[in-house]
């Protein structure tokens, strides 16, 4: 039974359908009713009451009984979009297309959203579950309020995205008192820069330049060009090593003691990128450039009186670190800078990449601290990274994924010093947190400790002979980043997967029908499908979620042949290879993201994790999750089914 589409009684003309008796537009009292109701779910939760009226004007409440057919493909254009009050609806397609889970919509959702903006009729066929009702708003309706309130604009074009900031600000509220919540990472330098910059030629006399550094108690001097486009920058700390030391008069001419070239950064940048770049170069200041020329400065003490532990100052504490108990010092101060930086409402992308370059920064010192006591010359060897480590999407429990590419005439008779220094990496790594691999991929792993040819001849084996332990093999080791010692002998390694898999269709295709093997838990109605562990719903945000997006992001870049690794970057990449809209792409991104950021809030002991299990760092306790993390948790799952979809559609078919 089809119910026929009905009009709100206020608008019923000539041609219109008949409106069922079950279809009637609220009283007064029932319109302030509804509000109150609405008002429980996002996007309205954002939304004045006021600015609701007229959305509610000439709206119409309907029943649907269990089973019954609210829209269908030959129905044409929607006339109307569904609120679901009560109950939930299920949408499906054809046929054809019968194996597949539906779209289920519950209290407090909208549907069929895309198809009624874009006035052309629906590709599924929407039915109710359960008694159902439902709210219809008109075009005229949604449009108004649209314009009105921008909460609701961004709702019906970026829903995702517009959960996923939700989502954030409820985690930034919560940790308010313990974070300096307005000022985070996130803020574009030109929000940062609290003074105007002091310049001048590269002709300028060092006496000149001193008696303005001292005067005005700054800590640089900018030298610059006729168009303002930097050249070089003389610090305090410099007056010291290239100055004093050194005796130069003060007649000398600044360009001959600036440091060159100079690190900037343009004033859209935000204060993480600087805090990255103080941290990988050890500078302390960076100038601001605005369309290529110097409008600002940003100083260590200007990112860091942001915060209350020092991303410079832990860098700086593991460089300087002497023995594996320092170290492991260091590691417990990055895991609290996490769970400081997630309670600012720092996104999933900033404080991943955050943890990964420290992450990078401590095995970079393990490796100098064991080389060194070993006599292994860096040049000679490459400390690779894969999985996660590779990607620069570390979460706080993360297990080691490792390998070391050495120079060698002779691997058989080298390989065991490299081995004992691969070992000796691995067991420091593990005493600061970071356990070893259980697959054993590892440095100290013979398997993984080889010459660059016996790598390629490897990366062959694994393309040539796809078996399914070889597909997961290359679902770690192709996302491959050299980390430390001689960055340039991967390359090659780099440079094979890049043009060797996108030749092998047999290879995509068997690579294509293994990521298949986890989906995302829904169920065949569409709603969230969860595992009961000792009593309570879980889901694996790991197995279930993120790998989902890892894979096929993995995937495309492999077939198309684009050399990234990180799963945000490759995903830009794919889009514009496959010409996908920007609004699926941020889908793409944003729900990836939000996955990544409930895992850390599980592994930094945020009240999300499934009691008793401390082994599960990826399991969530969905029974504890608010509304606004469910609604979103489902939207990222229906967004990597259809990637999951796209991938069979398009490759094993």
């Amino acid at each position: 039974m089809n119910r026929p589409n009905a009009a709100p009684a206020a608008d019923l003309g000539a041609g219109a359908p008949e409106a069922s008796q079950a279809n009637t537009s609220p009283s007064g009292q029932m319109l302030d009713y509804i509000k109150q109701r609405l008002i429980k779910h996002a996007p309205f939760s954002e939304i004045p009451l006021r600015d609701l009226d007229c959305l509610l004007e000439g709206c119409a409440e309907t029943y649907f009984a269990p089973n019954e057919v609210i829209v269908r493909p030959e129905d044409g254009p929607p006339p109307f979009l569904y609120y679901v009050e009560k109950g939930s609806t299920v949408g499906r397609k054809g046929l054809a297309d019968l194996s597949s889970t539906g779209f289920q919509y519950e209290a407090g959702e909208m549907f069929p959203v895309n198809a009624f903006l874009a006035k052309r009729a629906v590709t599924a066929t929407y039915s109710a579950r359960e008694d159902t009702f439902c709210l219809m708003f008109t075009f005229d309706s949604v449009q108004a309020l649209a314009r009105k309130s921008p909460v609701f604009s961004d709702y019906l074009t970026r829903r995702t995205m517009q959960f996923l900031d939700l989502s954030r600000k409820a985690i930034q509220m919560a940790y308010s008192s313990q974070t300096l919540a307005e000022q985070t990472l996130e803020k574009p330098l030109r929000d940062v820069c609290r003074h105007e910059p002091f310049s001048c030629s590269a002709s300028t006399p060092l006496k000149q330049v001193l008696e303005v550094m001292h005067e005005h108690r700054i800590g640089s001097m900018i030298v610059v060009d006729d168009q303002m486009h930097v050249e070089g920058i003389l610090t305090r700390q410099d007056v010291l090593s290239r100055i004093a030391m050194t005796e130069k008069p003060l007649s000398t001419l600044i360009s001959e003691v600036m440091n060159t070239p100079v690190h900037t950064l343009d004033e859209s940048s935000t204060a993480q990128d600087a805090a990255l770049l103080m941290s990988r170069f050890g500078i302390r200041h960076v100038p601001v450039t605005r369309n290529g020329k110097l409008s600002g400065i940003v100083s260590e003490r200007d990112i860091f009186a942001m915060q209350r532990l020092s991303l410079k100052q832990i860098s700086s504490n593991i460089r300087s670190a002497q023995d594996a108990e320092m170290l492991r010092a260091c590691a417990n101060d990055i895991r609290s800078f996490a769970k400081n930086l997630l309670g600012q409402g720092i996104a999933a992308k900033q404080l991943t990449e955050l943890i990964s370059h420290l992450n990078d920064v401590l095995t970079e010192r393990i490796l100098e601290v064991v080389g060194n006591r070993m006599g292994i010359n860096a040049s000679s060897y490459c400390w690779l990274s894969f999985g996660s480590e590779g990607r620069s999407e570390q979460t706080i429990a993360t297990d080691q994924d490792n390998g070391l590419l050495f120079i060698s005439d002779q691997p058989d008779v080298d390989r065991p010093r490299w081995l004992a220094f691969g070992k000796e990496v691995n067991q420091t790594l593990d005493l600061c947190g970071y356990p070893q691999c259980k697959g054993n991929i590892m440095a100290s792993n013979p398997e993984c400790c080889m010459t660059a040819a016996e790598w390629l001849n490897k990366f062959a084996k694994w393309i040539d002979v796809a078996t399914p332990e070889n597909l997961l093999r290359v679902n770690i080791f192709f996302d491959l980043r050299p980390l430390a010692g001689n960055k340039e002998l991967a390359q090659p390694l780099r440079d094979y997967i890049v043009t060797r898999a996108k030749e092998s269709t047999i290879f995509l295709r068997l690579l294509a029908e293994n990521i298949m093997r986890f989906r995302p838990p829904l169920n065949w109605h569409g709603s969230i499908d969860t595992t009961e562990i000792e009593d309570v719903r879980t889901l694996d945000l790991k197995k279930h979620g993120t790998a989902v997006f890892v894979d096929a992001a993995r995937f495309f870049s492999l077939a198309f042949g684009i050399d990234e690794v990180n799963t945000r970057r490759r995903f830009e990449a794919v889009a514009k290879r496959l010409s996908v809209e920007a609004q699926r792409r941020d889908a793409w991104v944003s729900a990836f993201e939000f996955l990544q950021m409930m895992r850390l809030r599980i592994q930094l002991d945020e009240g999300v994790a499934v009691p008793n299990l401390p082994d599960q760092p990826n399991v969530v306790n969905y029974d504890v999750l608010d509304n606004i993390d469910r609604r979103i948790l489902k939207e990222c799952f229906r967004v990597g089914r259809r990637l999951q979809q796209r991938i069979e559609t398009e490759h094993m078919r």
